[in-house]
């Protein structure tokens, strides 16, 4: 096997792979039990992936050899606070799937994501330190990291878990410096969906038809960008900022907003400007009285906020590309990880050191 050999879990559209591949591991074997997410990855990688719940499949691992990494990202709703939070939700029980997949390969290193919750909040104390413990009589020294995309050239607000496992002690003193000398300045949204064009040109047909109206209650905060202006789950995105975290239920009315003369004339904002408006007492506008330079994201732009090469291929009616590109870990932050871990398991790790010109953009 290739020195750097990798097997993928929960790979869905392969965000995390493309970031391990670039970083230099060689996928040998990935699962997903998505059949339009395991079309995706067909379309993209080169790697055999077994669509199937992980359960049907451990088998299979047996008989894989000298692998240096697992990697991959156990669903997490039950973990989410977008979801119910509850550590008896079956999704939940995938972490320990993961675990027993290291357990049967025995890999130098895994690398298990998932939501900043996991790792944060005392409610889920008692499956970390079981984490902890498991990784622990498995043989293995971890690290539970917490890393924000934006750090990483990423154009978005998006904290993810990395518990990351070596058999080496060293390794595991070393891997939280080695993934942090991979940071980087991230581009705007502006700077990396601009090039597409206006939405609905011919690099950036796949728009979002959904309409968008005035929440009759506004729901205020600071920030323009945050509370809730208008109705439905789909937040204001600003194209001189970073987004925020780019969410599996996209589609329709959970879809991001954006202010497209804002994006492309450099207009004033409309969305700060009837921030302001309601701020100082102004009172809401009708339902429809929305101008028509306000959209949803696109499809397009959405895969390039997650950091995915613009000519990646997805499989699937619309509905499952957005759940595919919000499930996925941004390619760029797998990639400043994947690059980490690599360094922490040669050794050669300094605090001076910058990794930063490796990182494919």
């Amino acid at each position: 096997m290739n020195r750097n050999s990798a097997i993928s879990l929960f790979s869905g559209a392969g965000g995390m792979d493309v970031g391990f591949r670039n970083a230099g591991f060689d996928t040998i074997w990935a699962n997903d039990k998505d059949k339009d997410a395991c079309e995706t990855f067909k379309l993209n990688h080169k790697s055999h992936i077994v669509c199937g719940g992980i359960e049907e499949h451990l088998s299979d691992l047996a008989e894989m050899k000298n692998v240096t990494c697992v990697f991959g990202g156990p669903p997490c709703q039950g973990f989410s606070v977008a979801g119910k939070m509850d550590a008896h939700d079956p999704r939940s029980k995938l972490v320990w799937s993961f675990m027993q997949a290291v357990e049967i390969v025995r890999p130098q290193c895994f690398v298990m994501e998932n939501v900043k919750a996991l790792a944060s909040l005392s409610k889920f104390e008692a499956v970390r330190n079981e984490l902890l413990k498991t990784a622990e009589g498995l043989g293995y020294f971890s690290k539970l990291l917490i890393l924000n995309s934006k750090d990483f050239g990423v154009p978005q607000n998006r904290e993810r878990m990395f518990f990351i496992g070596f058999k080496s002690s060293e390794s595991a003193r070393l891997v939280e410096q080695a993934i942090l000398n991979y940071k980087c300045l991230s581009p705007t949204v502006g700077e990396v969906i601009r090039p597409l064009g206006r939405a609905g040109t011919v690099n950036n047909l796949r728009i979002c038809n959904a309409r968008i109206t005035n929440a009759a209650k506004p729901v205020l905060r600071k920030s323009p960008y945050a509370g809730m202006m208008f109705n439905g789950q789909g937040r204001p995105i600003n194209p001189d900022g970073f987004a925020s975290t780019i969410a599996a239920s996209m589609g329709g009315n959970r879809t991001p907003i954006i202010d497209e003369e804002h994006l492309y004339s450099g207009a004033i904002s409309y969305i700060e400007t009837y921030h302001n408006h309601l701020m100082n007492g102004g009172n809401p506008k009708s339902m429809h009285d929305v101008p028509n330079n306000l959209r949803r994201l696109t499809i397009d732009e959405a895969v390039l906020i997650q950091t995915f090469p613009s000519n990646y291929k997805f499989a699937g009616k619309n509905s499952s590309i957005w759940r595919q590109i919000g499930n996925a870990v941004p390619c760029k932050l797998a990639q400043a990880v994947a690059g980490g871990v690599l360094d922490a398991l040669s050794g050669r790790v300094s605090c001076t050191e910058s990794a930063q010109s490796e990182l494919s953009f």
